[in-house]
């Protein structure tokens, strides 16, 4: 997403940084391992918040927590339950995990599992994600009080955005703040 509006890491954390977001996620779903990991290098190197990898468990010792959506929890294994205790098991109980969420069906089942946070939304519509199921709106702060987990809003947050039950980061996908 970076690259396609001409926003380099640097500039990007350097903008975080100026809103004081305490948790970056970095996703990059097309680049190879060493590219990740020299990236996660990198920003290890310029930010000392919170480091979220997306998808790549396996470069956890690069940062501080782990991100899966759906679709990458059931490529693990079908039972999302197994898929997560497998992901704990790897990561370790000293780093951060959470999971994208959509609906309040997979929130309350995110609230059998063990997760330090979980991702709700789209709250909107975003031009960084074609493939969106359901936008949320106004229904996300209802849906975010059935978890027990900490709830990042995630999809088309804004810098003016309000919420009472979920907190998140506008710099990068679904944070906490």
């Amino acid at each position: 997403m970076l690259d396609s509006k001409g926003v380099g890491i640097d500039e990007y954390i350097t903008l975080a940084k100026e809103h004081n977001a305490e948790i970056i996620q970095y996703r990059n779903k097309n680049a190879d391992k060493a590219f990740i990991r020299e990236q996660l290098i990198h920003i290890r190197n310029i930010y000392d918040g919170f480091l979220i990898v997306n998808d790549a468990y396996d470069l956890i010792e690069y940062c501080d927590g782990v991100h899966l959506g759906q679709e990458d929890l059931r490529a693990i294994d079908e039972d999302i339950h197994k898929a997560v205790a497998l992901v704990r098991s790897l990561v370790g109980e000293d780093k951060i995990l959470g999971i994208s969420t959509h609906n309040k069906e997979e929130v309350l089942e995110a609230n059998r599992l063990d997760l330090n946070y979980i991702g709700l939304g789209a709250y909107r519509s975003t031009d960084t994600k074609k493939d969106i199921v359901g936008i949320l709106g106004d229904s996300i702060e209802d849906i975010a009080a059935e978890s027990k987990h900490l709830v990042g809003a995630i999809g088309g947050v804004k810098l003016d955005d309000e919420f009472t039950h979920v907190t998140y980061n506008v710099i990068g996908s679904g944070l906490l703040k």
